[in-house]
């Protein structure tokens, strides 16, 4: 077990700081003590946090590195810190609101991740809910300094902070009632969780107002917020600096290569001249591939994660004990998103995929989703971010985790898709179809969002000029085989979170240019090379930004 070293002890300190400025940060990790209390979102706090980041960035400089992990430490908190401070002075987190992951959604969400097992559980959710409103009045603060700064999110943004706002102000649909009334907490317990849960929802009906009454007439129409803000955005989502007008015509040139892969499949499952529509129809017609109900969907997850977990185990990877438990769970909300939560420090909470299905949806077709549940489970995600989590003999805390950034960790989840194609695991051509139908979405993704975001030329075929929102909505109805509803709140996510939505496919271009960049560099010094050593070291380094693991891995 490797000792702790002086810049260990600094990383651990910023750790300890953040779970005090951030609980439900604490919470999403797994750090037991902080589950009932909330954030503080207003600007003293916001700017309290950012002299912790200078001083922690001010004591690195002063300490000597012990090692190579030590050195891979301080480079990626200079990255990470060092861009959190260059953003947090250009104001972005004044016009903080999306459609996905904003305040609007992390302050009921968190609830998701809470132990409510105990009176003692139902105490910290009631205590939490309880802080609300304070966190939502300072939060409106923060926005209000972004109006008078100029720094505002776009119409379209705060029109669905609206909507989302409002189904939380709803005691029909606010998931404060959901608990509160699903808590089986009796007495003074279930009192104070009545009253918090009133007193949540109101608050966001509060937020609602504001959204309605201050913001939207202060909010541009445009939703591209240009090149310098996108630039910032990119670098925080992808860990690495890329040529973005490079980036833009490699992710057309990528989307033409996926759709064409994809449509001469598609001529093999449903017969020459067959398009990618009648392939998703010949697909969704066969009864093999059809699963019926969320309990049926539930089970489906989990079992074909436990298959992977038995075939890749000691072949493609070795993977720690705690890292073989994934719980494959049905999500409380309703939004169609699939996503990952990682497992607590302690591993008392395991890792978790969760599924939140959109009311009515009660079909299910295998050969769409086999590849998500490898992207959220396992080689993906929780592989990924579960070994990290085991290498606690190795690694500080913040390296793992703290450190994280979409282009590596979603850029992996990507490229492990392929590597399930690679290894034979995508046995039928649905699923192949559907591996190729997932990579084709987050290609059109690096058009849309660079396209819009910087005010790129449109397809002539989308009536030229620079890209829009209804340009962008066409090239997606082209190209994704989404239900219109989904694909709507895809759009609306590129169209207000910038830069996110490209790491995937930007990331998993990064892991198979370092991947051939390691390979040919062991050839050039005579030395073996396989792919079980290059992941097991990338993984073991925890998540890092992209261009600090590149230097590792082909130093």
């Amino acid at each position: 077990m490797r000792e702790m070293t002086p810049i260990d002890a600094i990383a651990e300190r910023y750790v300890d700081a953040l779970v005090a400025h951030s609980p439900m940060t604490a919470t999403a990790m797994g750090i037991p003590g902080h589950d009932h209390l909330m954030d503080d979102l207003s600007p003293a706090a916001r700017t309290r946090w950012a002299q912790v980041e200078r001083d922690t960035l001010s004591e690195l400089a002063t300490v000597r590195a012990h090692d190579t992990t030590d050195e891979v430490t301080v480079a990626a908190m200079q990255d990470r810190l060092g861009l959190s401070i260059e953003a947090f002075e250009a104001g972005d987190h004044k016009a903080e609101l999306n459609n996905i992951a904003s305040p609007v959604q992390s302050l009921h969400e968190i609830f998701d991740l809470m132990p409510a097992d105990t009176p003692e559980h139902w105490a910290a959710i009631a205590s939490r809910m309880s802080g609300i409103p304070a966190a939502i009045d300072g939060y409106i603060d923060t926005l209000r300094e972004g109006i008078r700064d100029g720094m505002v999110p776009s119409q379209r943004a705060v029109r669905d902070g609206i909507t989302q706002a409002g189904q939380q102000a709803d005691p029909l649909t606010s998931r404060f009632h959901a608990l509160a009334r699903g808590s089986g907490v009796e007495d003074g317990g279930g009192q104070d969780l009545d009253e918090a849960a009133s007193a949540a929802s109101a608050a966001f009906a509060l937020l609602a107002d504001f959204f309605s009454d201050e913001l939207a007439p202060a909010a541009p129409e445009a939703d591209a917020v240009g090149r310098e803000r996108y630039e910032r955005a990119s670098r925080e989502f992808i860990g690495a600096r890329i040529d973005l007008d490079e980036t833009y015509e490699w992710g057309v040139e990528s989307l033409a290569h996926i759709a064409a892969e994809q449509e001469s499949l598609a001529e093999e499952i449903a017969g020459p001249g067959a398009s990618v529509s009648d392939a998703v129809r010949a697909l969704n017609a066969d009864p093999a591939t059809q699963i019926h109900g969320t309990k049926a969907l539930q089970e489906w997850m989990q079992e074909t994660s436990q298959r992977a977990f038995e075939d890749l185990d000691g072949v493609h990877f070795d993977i720690p004990a705690p890292v073989r438990t994934l719980e494959c769970r049905i999500a409380p909300s309703q939004t169609g998103a699939i996503y990952y939560t990682g497992p607590a420090e302690d591993w008392s909470r395991p890792g978790r995929m969760w599924w939140s299905v959109p009311e009515g949806v009660t079909t299910f077709n295998t050969w769409m989703e086999k590849t998500t549940v490898f992207h959220e489970g396992v080689p993906g995600h929780h592989l990924q971010i579960g070994q990290a989590v085991f290498n606690a003999a190795e690694l500080n805390r913040w390296r793992r985790l703290v450190s994280w950034n979409s282009g590596y960790g979603e850029g992996w989840a990507l490229y492990a898709e392929r590597l399930m194609e690679e290894f034979g695991f995508l046995e039928s051509m649905g699923d192949r179809f559907g591996m190729l139908d997932a990579q084709r979405l987050r290609a059109t993704r690096v058009v849309v969002d660079l396209g819009v975001h910087l005010g790129k030329p449109a397809f002539e075929r989308y009536g030229g000029g620079t890209w829009d929102y209804d340009k962008a909505w066409a090239l997606l109805r082209d190209n994704v085989q989404v239900e219109e509803k989904q694909l709507r709140f895809e759009l609306h996510r590129y169209m207000s979170w910038p830069g996110q939505a490209p790491s995937y496919r930007v990331g998993q271009r990064i892991w198979e240019q370092m991947r051939e960049q390691a390979q040919r560099l062991a050839t050039t010094r005579g030395e073996s090379f396989t792919l079980k050593e290059f992941h097991t070291r990338a993984l073991n380094m925890g998540a890092l930004p992209l261009d600090v693991l590149r230097a590792q891995l082909v130093r």
